[in-house]
């Protein structure tokens, strides 16, 4: 391997080469100075033998460099979500302004790839092929065109939110995940508002061009997302130790807590694998604990789409108007983001998921209880109020969910591919909701709110069997210890290491 020496005050030479295979550049010690610095990336992609552990980062100021990681990262995602989800949402929005009237009718390799490609490159790609294909959907003329546009729409997007919350499990340590995705996740809250918001405006443009005013609800915000997707990239950052906002002494303290993380203290000292093989991902399709966790996010999920699909056409089936009906979404979406960032919060705080987990989706199956109960007896404050609890419900438990499941899958490529499976077979249930509000069933919608607070109820049984599960492993784990097993084997096991301690 060639090495390159530079005095410390110098700029560092880089190698140029671009293969995808290629290894940092070392770089001598000044030892008269103390200072060490290791390496400069000659291409863009991760070294996955680096765990940072030859440099001195003793004097890392840790709230600063987090602080710039949330400044440099969170933004962006939330933005590419707030699209994402905008575009999903405007079906709901575009339906009572007279889609259904016009057209008569309704509607784990990607992680994988994220991880090959860059982020900065596969998460733009997807992001403008969903713009393109949403753009598209304003010019359909009939139920079988808007039907396979909306099947173009969900495969371009189905790689983003799980790449997404991937991507920041491989920044952020397991004590510091679920505020970020908190807050990368309520740009879908200020989105659901801003979507009513955005379709009350966009509306007006009924009749300009020969266009209803539905069509340019996907026109114009479809054509929104190709534009920042096209921004995006240059404004995407890939991995921790390819950032050029942060010093290398920053890279290798970020690299090196999130290889280690997740061990008990009395334990041997093991980093988490980082290089690709197919058992891992073999090890992901096998693993029960994401198959338990499948169903809590289908408790989480089913309400949180139907909702999304369909709140507008609820609240103007209670007696208002497309419009007033739009605006009356904003309040309860904007409720819902700040609730689910301070849950966040304390959540990382006491490095608790559970708890929280359960009492979010059991205010879920309150507020669905109140809606069926005061459905059709001629209160329609109270079912708006029953929608209100449900939305502040789901907000929070949707990110403590997708933490959870990240937090106790250990090995990089594991954890991408278990993420993948959760979050899109969890999806599923999108599937699923957007069909539980027939409109045979309006305005009372008693089987979609049945359906939505039985899967609830499945979902709080599941979280409560994965807590005693964690748990009881846990204490197994610390009475037999990890014997006369060697890190490297103990690495290779990932979370099924008898070093590693689930989160509860």
């Amino acid at each position: 391997m060639e090495r390159e020496v530079s005095t410390v005050g110098e700029k560092p030479a880089i190698n140029q080469a671009g293969s995808e295979n290629a290894r940092p550049v070392r770089r001598e010690s000044e030892k008269h100075t103390g200072t060490h610095v290791p390496f400069v990336h000659k291409d863009k992609h991760q070294d996955p033998e680096w765990d940072g552990s030859e440099v001195d980062f003793s004097h890392i100021n840790t709230k600063k460099v987090l602080r710039k990681m949330d400044i440099r990262l969170i933004p962006n995602l939330a933005l590419l979500y707030l699209l994402s989800f905008l575009d999903r949402g405007n079906i709901g929005n575009a339906r009572i302004q007279g889609l259904t009237e016009d057209l008569g009718a309704f509607e784990p390799p990607s992680n994988l790839l994220l991880k090959r490609l860059r982020p900065s490159v596969w998460l733009p790609i997807i992001m403008v092929a969903w713009g393109i294909v949403m753009t598209s959907m304003g010019t359909v003329s009939n139920y079988g065109g808007l039907l396979s546009t909306r099947l173009f729409l969900g495969i371009a997007e189905a790689g983003l939110f799980p790449g997404v919350a991937y991507f920041l499990s491989e920044w952020y340590v397991r004590e510091e995940m679920q505020y970020r995705q908190a807050l990368f996740f309520s740009a879908a809250s200020v989105a659901g508002a801003f979507s009513g918001l955005l379709a009350f405006a966009i509306a007006k443009m009924d009749g300009v061009g020969g266009y209803a005013g539905w069509r340019w609800i996907f026109i114009l915000e479809g054509l929104l997302t190709v534009v920042i997707g096209v921004l995006s990239f240059w404004t995407l950052y890939d991995f921790p130790d390819t950032a050029s906002f942060l010093s290398i002494e920053e890279r290798a303290w970020v690299v090196h807590r999130l290889r280690y993380q997740g061990v008990s203290p009395e334990a041997k000292k093991v980093a988490q694998a980082n290089r690709f093989q197919w058992r891992y991902v073999k090890a992901a399709f096998i693993d029960p604990q994401i198959y338990i966790g499948l169903i809590m996010y289908w408790g989480i999920v089913a309400p949180l789409y139907g909702i999304s699909f369909f709140l507008p056409t609820i609240i103007r089936d209670l007696g208002y108007t497309a419009s007033a009906a739009q605006l009356l979404t904003i309040p309860i979406y904007i409720t819902a983001a700040a609730i689910a960032i301070i849950s966040a919060y304390f959540s990382d705080r006491h490095g608790q998921r559970s708890p929280f987990i359960l009492f979010f989706i059991g205010m879920i199956a309150i507020g669905f209880v109140v809606v069926l109960a005061s459905t059709g007896r001629g209160v329609p404050g109270v079912v708006y109020a029953g929608v209100f609890i449900a939305v502040a419900g789901i907000y929070p438990a949707f990110p403590g969910n997708i933490t959870w499941i990240s937090n106790n899958l250990a090995g990089s490529y594991k954890r991408a591919a278990g993420m993948a499976i959760h979050i899109g077979a969890g999806n599923l249930a999108g599937a699923m909701a957007s069909n539980f509000y027939r409109a045979q069933d309006g305005p009372n919608y008693y089987l979609g709110h049945s359906l939505e607070l039985g899967f609830c109820v499945a979902g709080i049984i599941a979280a409560v069997a994965l807590r005693i599960g964690y748990e009881r492993v846990n204490k197994r784990r610390d009475a037999k210890g990890t014997g006369e097993m060697s890190p490297e084997e103990l690495s290779d096991l990932g979370d099924k290491s008898p070093s590693f301690r689930y989160v509860l």
